[in-house]
């Protein structure tokens, strides 16, 4: 279950990571959702890696992708690092992709900025879709 921000599995103590949980029958729907095994063999075939709906919409409209943006606190981070919003867009990009923006993304994303009312909910908006795009589920 979600409760605020934080997952928390019932038996294991508040913090503890999926990896942690002993067997396949812990209710948790992110991690059915997202494909966890049942661990009923030593084979990974028992989960399915094809992107489904339910995937999909739970990463667009559930609380958890927000949620963990939020607890984080990666944005507000950066912006006491650098009152630069480049410099909080490349590390928010190599936070997600491993990469630095493309000066053609970077140059789009500063331009909508620059029209920002509150810099920090818009960068904020930028991780959430960065998270959601299909370069970083697919490819991390």
């Amino acid at each position: 279950q979600v409760t605020g921000t934080t997952s928390q599995f019932r038996g294991l103590p508040p913090g503890s990571r999926a990896v942690h949980l002993p067997d396949g029958r812990t209710s948790d729907y992110f991690l059915t959702t997202f494909g966890r095994a049942s661990r009923n063999t030593a084979c990974s075939c028992e989960v399915s890696t094809a992107p489904t709906l339910s995937q999909a919409l739970h990463l667009l409209n559930g609380e958890s992708t927000t949620g963990k943006i939020s607890e984080g606190k990666l944005i507000s981070d950066l912006l006491n690092q650098s009152n630069d919003p480049a410099d909080v867009v490349r590390g928010l990009y190599i936070r997600a992709y491993s990469r630095e923006p493309l000066s053609e993304e970077l140059d789009a994303i500063l331009q909508r900025l620059k029209t920002s009312k509150d810099l920090q909910d818009s960068l904020h908006d930028l991780f959430w879709a960065l998270l959601n795009s299909n370069e970083f589920i697919f490819n991390h």
